[in-house]
């Protein structure tokens, strides 16, 4: 039990560093009502004026442990929709979590306002995707699913990439 504790509580602190945490407080997760987006900029639709895109992997620098997947979400209905799970193609389980005062906790579900959308950011909302197949290295491509309260589903294309590999990423990220 003791060392289940230990390679838990490990886990979760790189977690943390591979989002960006920098002990203090952590930026909200970005919301904006959309009304000066191009939801086609964003990707395919599940459902009618629902959006989802710039999706990335961003691989673990030891092999084994956990990734982190940033995306955008659009929803431009009149009603609000909820986020209530994730699938990573290549990932035997994706959680979605929220990194706030220096503490990353699971989220059940992501609430997104009609108008609105969220973006899965470094240091903000985000999913862990953990159990990535050896297989899946930088420069490839996978496939996000999000899975709404509704049923609904949606796919977009994932990049695969390496820590550090993107400037808006973890490249220069301070603890």
């Amino acid at each position: 039990m003791r060392m289940h504790r230990t390679a838990l509580l490990s886990a979760l602190l790189l977690a943390a560093a591979i989002t960006g945490c920098k002990g203090g407080e952590a930026p909200a997760p970005e919301t904006s009502t959309g009304a000066n987006e191009s939801v086609d900029a964003l990707g395919p639709d599940a459902k009618p004026g629902v959006t989802a895109g710039a999706a990335r992997l961003v691989l673990p620098v030891i092999a084994g442990r956990p990734g982190v997947v940033y995306f955008r979400v659009a929803n431009n209905t009149s009603a609000k929709i909820t986020l209530a799970g994730v699938h990573v193609q290549g990932a035997g389980k994706a959680e979605m979590h929220r990194t706030s005062g220096g503490k990353m906790t699971p989220v059940e579900q992501v609430p997104i306002d009609a108008g609105a959308s969220i973006a899965f950011v470094p240091g903000g909302l985000h999913i862990m995707a953990f159990d990535i197949e050896p297989s899946l290295k930088a420069g490839d491509r996978s496939e996000l699913t999000l899975t709404f309260s509704d049923g609904d589903k949606i796919s977009v294309p994932l990049k695969v990439e390496a820590m550090g590999a993107n400037s808006g990423g973890m490249a220069g990220m301070s603890h």
